[in-house]
């Protein structure tokens, strides 16, 4: 049985944007026809942490996922960042996905403890939050992506595919 995921990411915030590198991502994804899993986008999600966050509720209401890669833009990181842990004031929520063994095999990718304290970090909790109090199985990580360029392209789509075919391929992640 195919694994349903949910890819979100969002839109640009500043004027001079001309795209968000998570959404560029996922752009990339959708152009792959090798990935024989169930992928449902929510691309260019608004930057807002409260308009981000229902709609990603409304979207695992309807496509009940087994898993949830949300992404965001970090544009002074270099590789691809799985983030571990979100906050919200002294609370701290954890993914329930096995990050070291997600991550084993690919060529950059950091597992990372620091979220950003922006709106990545509050849709990240937000999900957390939810499919926590809702005692839903779906699984959800959150993963940073520097700027894309020519020179890294590749490189970060394979290891972003590494993580999509980990997820829908393992029941141990």
């Amino acid at each position: 049985m195919k694994k349903r995921i949910l890819l979100t990411s969002f839109d640009t915030w500043l004027k001079d944007q001309q795209s968000n590198s998570s959404d560029d991502l996922l752009l990339e994804v959708t152009k792959l026809e090798l990935i024989p899993h169930d992928l449902t986008f929510l691309r260019q999600l608004p930057v807002d942490v409260q308009l981000a966050s229902t709609q990603v509720r409304e979207k695992i209401k309807a496509t009940q996922p087994d898993y949830i890669i949300c992404c965001g833009m970090a544009a002074s990181r270099t590789q691809l960042s799985v983030e571990a842990v979100a906050s919200c004031k002294e609370i701290v929520l954890q993914t329930e996905v096995d990050l070291e063994k997600l991550v084993a095999g690919a060529a950059a990718i950091q597992i990372s403890y620091d979220c950003g304290k922006f709106v990545c970090e509050g849709l990240y909790y937000s999900v957390l939050d939810y499919l926590s109090q809702n005692q839903l199985t779906a699984r959800c990580i959150f993963v940073h992506v520097p700027v894309l360029n020519q020179e890294n392209l590749i490189g970060i789509l394979a290891d972003f595919v590494l993580i999509i075919n980990k997820l829908a391929l393992s029941s141990s992640c």
